[in-house]
């Protein structure tokens, strides 16, 4: 069986989506969130034949949905936007589960929540089935301007040393009876991340300044 190691979201496999090319997959990736994002709401059909699709593509990635499934995490914030549409939105109320609320912003919030997810869980499906190096060669290869295709790079390459850095930080936190769940030391944890910021800008400014002194001119040699 596969395991996640090496990176944040890549989960090793040897399935066909693991070995087929990044910048197809990528291309897939997009007409596939664009399709979904540009079905009208209402169309439930056309959702969960997008939904079999998606299920089809993890159950070929052998991919577990115990893996896929904690990382959807990162929806929250649209999940709790689609769940106040109904409360916020205007026009007629219809009443579920004895409350009455607004029918256009039902239907508009459940519209974003099937949308929101079946974007989130095909991007995490990419990302789980593709190493980040392949991602930055898939985007020089589909041509995006070069500047971007480095920051892109560089930007894969630093967020795992910030994430452990983070890692290593709430472990420290513990040691001294912190508990970063807690309230009561949400202040310390917001202490700790801001200067978790500034020890990330200043090591990106080191990196800059080391790339210029060793020759960097705005683009990376082959």
């Amino acid at each position: 069986m596969g395991a996640a190691h090496g990176h944040l979201l890549h989960f090793h496999g040897h399935s066909p989506l693991h070995r087929a090319a990044a910048h197809h997959k990528l291309l897939l990736l997009l007409g596939f969130a664009l399709t979904v994002v540009a079905t009208p709401r209402g169309w439930w059909p056309a959702f969960v034949l997008y939904a079999a699709v998606l299920v089809g593509a993890v159950a070929v990635s052998r991919v577990p949905w115990g893996y896929l499934l904690p990382r959807l995490v990162v929806e929250v914030p649209f999940v709790v936007f689609a769940l106040l549409l109904p409360f916020v939105g205007h026009g007629p109320d219809v009443e579920v589960l004895g409350v009455a609320v607004s029918e256009p912003g039902l239907q508009a919030g459940a519209a974003l929540l099937v949308k929101g997810t079946l974007g989130v869980l095909a991007s995490l499906l990419f990302a789980a089935t593709t190493p980040a190096a392949d991602i930055v060669t898939a985007l020089a290869r589909l041509r995006l301007p070069t500047l971007l295709v480095e920051i892109v790079a560089f930007m894969l390459r630093y967020l795992e040393i910030v994430v452990e850095e983070y890692r290593r930080m709430l472990v420290a936190m513990r040691s001294r009876g912190c508990e970063p769940r807690s309230p009561r030391h949400w202040p310390a944890l917001a202490r700790s991340l801001g200067a978790l910021f500034i020890r990330a800008y200043e090591r990106g400014e080191r990196v800059h300044l080391a790339m210029l002194a060793r020759g960097y001119q705005g683009r990376m040699p082959g």
